[in-house]
């Protein structure tokens, strides 16, 4: 509701800007000297706080007026925080209100709600007309700690840098409250300074008191865009809890600001029509090992939102070329959606989705593709669910966490096909790091886990990028025709003769999903603690696009050793349509520990849908090359010297070597694990291959030479 109220509010605000307009009126009512020029609205780009309160002051009795030694809390701007201010011909005119976010560099013991919400903090410009200009709050709960007084600004125009100084911090009437001293509210506890970069993002040219012309600069002067209509993640906020908790999941979501970085309006007709951008949200995990980055696993994926009415803002700084009804993104714009309106409870089944060509079904169609009719929403209904132990910090000591969402929408396929070479579908997601607070989580509770923001947002990249120290590689089986993937993979040395295995493999786009992974092993080789890990799966609801509304299941993939291989595999597509398969947005592990150190073998990824398997380059464990050796020799035993004896993988790649006088021949560093043919020529003879596996070192492979 709220972002239908602003977006019929957009006409209203093009003629009653919030602050421009404000100081506008300002400069007029002085008269008309001094109020022609330009006026520059900037935003904090980055920056650093600091608080010097008086800690000692909160022990004991009744806070004392005479100063007791400070302690520094030391805080950095995050980049791009909203905290707008207003210079005009090179003088500050103050802020608009808006906040910075905090993100703190020291560690304190501090008393009251203020140690739970240290890594939560804003300061904020208030609203019009409030007791305190600024003050220091909250930002998910809005408690308020300290209000600030007495502050003086100081604006370098050459450097564009705000100094906010001498603000002394008073105690709150929630935080005296809080601290058991409501007769404590007003104190002073100590001061605060703010150091502020500031970039522009709006500059408007003012002649005698009216607006002459209005512009969003980008945010450097290299920053630009693509052809074509691009849609990519700009950012994520706000990840946390949303709901009760049910049985052992809970449900998450996290903000997006979408981004057009494209140089063409990007189509966003909201429902019923079938031309806007589709969002899912996933959470993932990195941990285990010494240093918690063993392993990268999806624990939570949530349904799709559908985007609805694009708002025209600019927080990618690629200068915003608005759409004014808002059916459009326009070129270099953004649109915002909190954390709350992702989380539904009207979000649609993945299945409609096609994620390369971003087709789905009209929502007045016999086939809707977000109906809930039918069925009750529980409190992870259609969130990001995840199980309650993989976010439990005990159970995952020191492992960090990754939110990642992804915009598919049909026009930048459309427009792909109408102009071969502008295909921007493959950019659209985007990730961010998150440290987790929290441990048990009882059926029905609401509130169990704390997410901070521990990194900015990276554009553009899957969350996978994120391993550290993994290998990956591309998986692009039909560029014209479908989308991309990752396969990851990372060998540890965990002990002595000890190799711990760790492959994932993630769809971001493909249609076709994943059904198969494989690769060769030596025969020498041993394996222990083989493991899959895949993400739950949402249930099945009415018209969920699944057959029989049953959902996806969650069977694990079967893993077999036969042939030289090792496979993992879900159902096949004739077999079960709502088999496990890796399907668009979701990433599954496979895992072992082995004898054997690693080599570089060829998997082979089998899909689920259509197309042929493609192969890739991996680490896998093998057997120390082999030995192969044998003798060519009539029926009766007459040897047969200078022969042609090949050796032949299953990958078709063939060694030759030549009998000497007695017959013999000899093949050194033969890959072992692997199906050979071993055939053999002779002029007048006719000598029959030998089809073998060979997973040690092998003598007396004779062949045998018939006469013509």
């Amino acid at each position: 509701m709220l972002k239908i109220i602003l977006v019929a509010l957009l006409p209203l605000l093009a003629i009653f800007s919030d602050g421009s307009d404000q100081t506008i009126d300002v400069l007029s009512q002085s008269g008309r000297d001094g109020n022609t020029g330009t006026l520059e609205k900037m935003i904090a780009s980055s920056g650093s706080v600091t608080m010097d309160v008086s800690l000692t002051r909160f022990n004991g009795g009744r806070l004392s007026a005479k100063a007791s030694r400070p302690s520094s809390l030391r805080f950095d701007i995050q980049a791009d925080s909203f905290f707008p201010v207003q210079v005009f011909n090179g003088e500050v005119r103050g802020p608009l209100p808006g906040s910075m976010t905090l993100v703190s560099q020291t560690n304190a013991a501090l008393p009251g709600h203020l140690g739970s919400s240290y890594r939560d903090l804003i300061i904020e410009r208030t609203s019009w007309g409030e007791p305190y200009e600024l003050v220091v709050r909250d930002a998910k709960s809005g408690f308020v700690f300290f209000n600030i007084e007495g502050h003086e600004y100081d604006y370098d125009a050459n450097e564009h840098t705000l100094g906010i100084q001498g603000g002394r911090l008073l105690l709150s009437k929630e935080f005296a409250a809080d601290l058991g001293r409501t007769a404590d509210t007003g104190s002073v506890v100590g001061q605060i300074s703010i150091t502020a970069a500031l970039r522009v993002i709006e500059v408007t040219q003012v002649v005698d008191g009216e607006v002459k012309s209005d512009v969003l600069p980008p945010m450097t002067p290299s920053s630009g865009t693509v052809p074509g209509p691009d849609v990519i993640v700009g950012d994520l906020s706000g990840l946390a809890q949303f709901g009760a908790s049910a049985g052992t999941q809970v449900g998450l979501a996290v903000g997006t600001d979408s981004c057009n970085a494209g140089t063409v309006p990007l189509n966003w007709i909201a429902t019923p029509g079938n031309d806007h951008p589709v969002i899912p949200q996933n959470l993932y995990r990195l941990s285990g090992g010494t240093t918690n980055d063993e392993r990268f696993e999806q624990v939570g994926q949530s349904s799709v939102k559908h985007a609805f009415t694009a708002l025209q803002d600019n927080i990618c700084g690629f200068g915003c070329n608005a759409n004014p009804n808002g059916t459009a993104l326009g070129s270099g714009c953004s649109d915002p959606y909190v954390a709350s309106l992702n989380a539904g409870p009207n979000l649609g089944s993945r299945a409609w989705i096609n994620p390369f060509t971003g087709a789905y079904p009209r929502a007045d169609s016999a086939t809707p593709p977000n109906n809930h009719s039918g069925h009750v929403h529980n409190g992870p209904a259609h969130k990001i669910l995840t199980e309650v132990n993989d976010l439990n910090t005990t159970l995952n000591p020191g492992a960090s966490y990754f939110a990642e969402a992804q915009y598919i929408t049909p026009h930048e396929y459309a427009w792909c096909q109408a102009n071969p070479g502008q295909c921007n579908m493959y950019n659209n997601v985007s990730y961010r790091r998150y440290t987790v607070s929290g441990t048990t989580c009882s059926p029905g509770t609401s509130g169990c886990y704390g997410f901070s923001q521990a990194a900015a947002t990276v554009r553009s990249k899957p969350a996978i990028t994120a391993w550290t120290g993994a290998t990956l590689a591309e998986i692009k089986p039909d560029p014209v025709n479908d989308g991309v993937g990752t396969l990851g993979y990372k060998v540890t040395n965990p002990s002595p003769g000890v190799w711990h295995y760790e492959y994932a493999i993630y769809n971001q786009n493909l249609d076709r999903s994943i059904q198969s992974f494989s690769f060769p092993l030596g025969g020498a080789v041993i394996l222990s603690n083989i493991g899959f890990h895949a993400p739950p799966q949402q249930p099945g609801w009415t018209a969920d696009g699944t057959v029989g509304n049953a959902g996806f299941n969650n069977t694990p993939w079967a893993q077999s050793q036969a042939g030289g291989l090792i496979t993992w595999s879900s159902e096949t597509f004739a077999q079960n349509q709502n088999a496990n398969a890796i399907r668009w947005g979701t990433l599954y592990n496979f895992r072992f520990d082995a004898n054997r150190p690693p080599q570089l073998v060829t998997a082979t990824i089998g899909f689920y849908k259509n197309g042929s398997p493609i192969t890739v380059q991996i680490m896998a464990p093998t057997s120390p090359p082999v030995s192969v050796s044998g003798r060519l020799a009539t029926a009766i035993g007459n040897p047969i010297g200078n022969a042609r004896i090949s050796i032949t993988d299953s990958s078709n790649n063939t060694r030759v070597a030549i009998t000497n006088s007695f017959g013999n021949y000899r093949f050194d560093n033969v890959a072992a694990g692997g199906t050979y043919t071993i055939t053999a020529k002779a002029k007048s003879y006719t000598i029959t291959p030998q089809v073998m596996l060979i997973n040690d070192n092998l003598a007396g492979v004779n062949l045998t030479a018939v006469q013509n």
